[in-house]
């Protein structure tokens, strides 16, 4: 039997860039955006505050365009300040590089197994699904949904008791499946 195991985000990331005021680098996103226009241009940003400081910095999302280029559901979503969008402008990787960017995870995502009475198995097929591009060491999301140490896991996987098609060391953000024999 599958068992299906979600990785959620409980909160919006922080963002990893250099502070210009006290050279901090973790800024959280205020959950505003900053939109100008000029005639006929449009210029967007996301807000974000220093976590130390508490200096706002701007994440360009579009810099002199056209306004009747933009979607007008974009465009509202824009001046609603909607967080979904935030959400998902933070984990676009064109919004990233174009930023000079990175996003810090930690402590911002959980991991859903659908409860405890799959451990008594002694083969465990489990599915992982990302909710959002999250990247977690598979190993760290085993050892926690089944209840073992790190090492544990790490061990299991040189004896050959928990395989995956996917490489289990580095860190992943796509869905993947694995086994695990007791």
């Amino acid at each position: 039997m599958l068992n299906n195991w979600v990785v959620v985000p409980t909160c919006l990331p922080l963002v990893l860039r250099r502070c210009h005021t006290c050279a901090s680098e973790r800024f959280r996103a205020s959950g505003k955006f900053r939109v100008n226009a000029n005639h006929k241009l449009i210029d967007a940003w996301i807000l974000v505050l220093c976590t130390a400081c508490g200096e706002t910095a701007k994440l360009t999302l579009l810099e002199r365009v056209h306004v009747r280029s933009v979607r007008p559901e974009l465009l509202e979503r824009l001046h609603d300040n909607d967080s979904g969008l935030i959400a998902g402008l933070l984990q676009d990787p064109v919004v990233q590089r174009r930023n000079r960017i990175a996003l810090d995870w930690d402590g911002a995502w959980r991991l859903d197994t659908g409860g405890s009475d799959h451990l008594d198995r002694e083969v465990i097929d489990v599915s992982v699904h990302f909710a959002a591009r999250i990247p977690v060491r598979p190993v760290r999301l085993i050892a926690e949904g089944c209840g073992l140490s790190r090492a544990e896991a790490d061990r299991r996987v040189a004896q050959g008791k928990l395989v995956s098609a996917v490489r289990l060391s580095g860190k992943l953000s796509g869905d993947f499946t694995f086994t695990l024999k007791r």
